[in-house]
């Protein structure tokens, strides 16, 4: 039995979902060349040596950012709390680009320690947060009704402050006029 309708067409795969594999793997194999090419020169104690410093290195990079961002966290939840504005925003502190660029140090190969060193840079992090943000803006724009975005947009905008007003809703129907409900057993006490 036929009923018209066409069969569900699995959904097409994006050209990045399909070129991110082979990217990883060219990296992959670059890094590893890299390295064998410098401890054919340098040898193998200096390549070992320099992939410990730099894990040590990318870990102590993490560390900081993340004290940093948790102090800034502690700072605007006690703001918060304590009733002060908060401060006019000068822009994001760029802790992700941070704890990025020490993670990529921490990685064993040459590639992924100059890209982390590069992340490292204030004028750097500051350029591709800018970036990153416009991007965000723009893909929340043109985000579809009823999206995640369009949520996170509704949200934004009708609850800058984040309070949530706890309240219980009644509904009187035609039937039922007395104002007393449909079970008429007792009713959990609303929490503070």
């Amino acid at each position: 039995m036929t009923t018209g309708a066409m069969p569900p067409t699995a959904p097409k795969r994006s050209r990045a979902r399909n070129l991110i594999p082979l990217a990883v793997a060219a990296w992959l194999v670059l890094e590893i060349w890299l390295l064998t090419l410098v401890a054919g020169a340098a040898g193998g104690l200096t390549v070992l040596a320099l992939l410990i410093g730099a894990g040590i290195v990318g870990g102590a990079v993490v560390k900081r950012a993340g004290r940093r961002a948790f102090r800034n966290l502690t700072e605007t939840v006690q703001r918060q709390q304590s009733g002060q504005a908060p401060p006019p925003e000068s822009g994001s502190t760029g802790n992700g680009f941070l704890m990025l660029g020490g993670l990529l140090i921490m990685l064993p190969g040459l590639i992924s320690d100059v890209v982390g060193l590069a992340l490292l840079v204030p004028p750097v992090r500051s350029y591709l947060g800018r970036r990153a943000e416009r991007s965000l803006e723009r893909r929340m724009r043109a985000a579809d009704p009823g999206s995640l975005g369009d949520a996170f947009q509704q949200a934004r905008i009708h609850r800058p402050d984040g309070k949530i007003v706890q309240g219980e809703v009644i509904r009187q129907d035609a039937g039922q006029q007395s104002g007393r409900y449909e079970d008429d057993g007792p009713r959990p006490p609303l929490t503070p």
